[in-house]
């Protein structure tokens, strides 16, 4: 039996502009994927493709199972960042390794009204398989409502992720940014009137 399942999650991050604005930041796309996952889950495979594993997955207390995703990320016009899926493997069980399919997209970009600063997002995650016949008479309107939640549950994890750890990230890259300036001011003299 073949189902698909999807979810879709969207973002709203306000932030405080240091002096360096976000938008600079968000030409870096490779920070995002470290916002969005641990840095011993992620593996850099080019210039804008990762190699991502998602935690561990069970569905129905029956299939455990590791998402590895492969991951492009690139800018675009006005600091957008996008995100899309370009393969995926199961690790776990061959079974479904060889019968799933996965995408995801997203974007996120800065949003400006009256001097604030806000970034908006939205990520679509879609998933197909052909399940194995231990569930073949396991009704498909339950399986679908326990796969979707289970992708919104993902792109709920990812979306707390990205809302605590991309303006921190920011606030550090920021302060970075500003101490080669503060290195190499010159020291001012006191003027003694000689």
């Amino acid at each position: 039996m073949y189902v698909s399942f999807s979810a879709s999650e969207s973002v709203q991050i306000s932030v405080e502009n240091k002096a360096t604005p976000i938008q600079h930041y968000l030409r870096q796309p490779a920070r995002l994927v470290k916002a969005i996952a641990e840095p011993q889950l992620i593996k850099q495979i080019s210039d804008d493709l990762y190699e991502l594993k998602m935690r561990p997955i069970n569905f129905m207390e029956i299939y455990h199972f590791q998402p590895i995703v492969q991951l492009k990320v690139w800018s675009g016009s006005k600091s957008s960042v996008y995100l899309k899926s370009e393969g995926c493997q199961i690790k776990g069980i061959d079974y479904i390794n060889n019968r799933f399919t996965l995408k995801l997209k997203g974007v996120l970009y800065p949003h400006e009204q009256n001097g604030q600063t806000t970034l908006e997002g939205q990520a679509d995650l879609e998933v197909g398989v052909e399940l194995p016949t231990a569930l073949v008479f396991t009704p498909k309107a339950f399986l679908e409502r326990t796969g979707n939640a289970l992708l919104k549950s993902v792109l709920g994890r990812i979306k707390q992720k990205l809302m605590t750890q991309l303006v921190q990230d920011y606030v550090a890259w920021a302060s970075q940014e500003m101490q080669p300036e503060i290195e190499s001011a010159p020291e001012l003299t006191p003027d003694l009137g000689f």
